[in-house]
């Protein structure tokens, strides 16, 4: 299986965009090298601005541009760009519901060896919680593709995740993603597995785990956090009778928030998170880092038992 990083596809997409529409402009935050997107500025010098290591002003000079008719793409690592810049994000973009369209680069735990400071373990909690904001988490280069143009077809605002290190290439180049859905990778009725992000390759590896041990696992790729594919969600866990939540992010807020909020409302079965437990990262290769949050297929496995044990499906 090929690898390669999801930053590129957001580049590829970034490209995409802007030949399809003459008023997408792209203003980086001093990281076009490190992600790529110098590629953007060879092909659209005049429509590339960089501000340099000040995600406050990127993101108000973004707003300024769409209330000129511009559709602004924005990126810093992802840690900045929710996070440095969040009040930026609120009230000059969401209050007003401008189309700008903010790129976290080098999320959750693929940004290794950079450390705490720059591992993002909480942006999908701060972006979803404001209102009108879109927000996906595609989980390879070709979903990454395919969420910049889904958010330049998104009229609001949206926040694309999107990781540092090559992943598995699940999602072939032009495949499509847009607000609200999911793809359901494995059906089963004895647990659910519900991915995000750049956890999905050991959440199909866990899948074939439990397959060989006699348990039927449904896997589901959610790429849009906010809106929620909750019916479809509710639906896979009242057959499973149990779900977990994969995603290196933090446990509150994230991924497994939106699961439980969906399930509360309208399917109340045990579900579990196999997320960041409260802590910060720390420096170290992603995969020895994914190892020591538990997000491998091994902790995955033994959560699952977990919830069907708690939902009384033990095995």
């Amino acid at each position: 299986m090929s690898l390669r990083p999801s930053r590129e596809g957001w580049v590829d997409g970034l490209l995409e965009a802007a030949r399809r529409d003459s008023r997408v402009v792209l203003i980086d935050a001093d990281i076009s090298r490190s992600v790529g997107s110098s590629r953007f500025r060879d092909e659209f010098p005049s429509r590339w601005v960089n501000v340099g290591i000040s995600e406050q002003d990127m993101l108000a000079e973004a707003a300024g541009m769409a209330l000129a008719g511009l559709v602004p793409f924005v990126e810093s690592y992802a840690v900045f760009a929710a996070g440095r810049a969040w009040e930026h994000v609120r009230t000059s973009v969401c209050h007003m519901r401008l189309p700008v369209k903010i790129g976290g680069a080098h999320a959750g735990l693929s940004a290794g060896p950079d450390g705490a400071t720059h591992q993002a373990l909480e942006d999908i909690e701060i972006m979803r919680v404001l209102p009108g904001m879109t927000v996906l988490v595609p989980a390879d280069a070709g979903q990454a593709e395919a969420a910049a143009l889904s958010a330049l077809e998104t009229s609001g605002p949206c926040y694309v995740r999107f990781g540092r290190n090559p992943v598995p290439e699940i999602f072939p180049r032009g495949c499509r993603l847009g607000p609200g859905g999911a793809d359901v990778m494995e059906e089963g009725g004895d647990v659910l597995i519900v991915s995000s992000g750049a956890c999905l390759q050991a959440c199909l590896d866990a899948h074939a785990r439990r397959r060989r041990e006699g348990i039927a696992a449904a896997v589901v790729n959610v790429w849009s956090i906010k809106p929620f594919p909750a019916e479809l969600v509710r639906s896979l866990a009242a057959e499973a009778g149990c779900a977990i939540a994969v995603c290196d992010h933090q446990c509150a807020g994230g991924l497994f928030g939106a699961l439980a909020e969906a399930l509360v409302q309208g399917c109340p079965v045990p579900a579990l998170p196999v997320c960041v437990n409260d802590s910060f990262g720390t420096s170290g290769e992603p995969e020895d880092l994914f190892a020591l949050h538990g997000l491998g297929a091994d902790s995955i496995v033994e959560s699952a038992r977990e919830a069907m044990k708690r939902a009384g499906r033990s095995h």
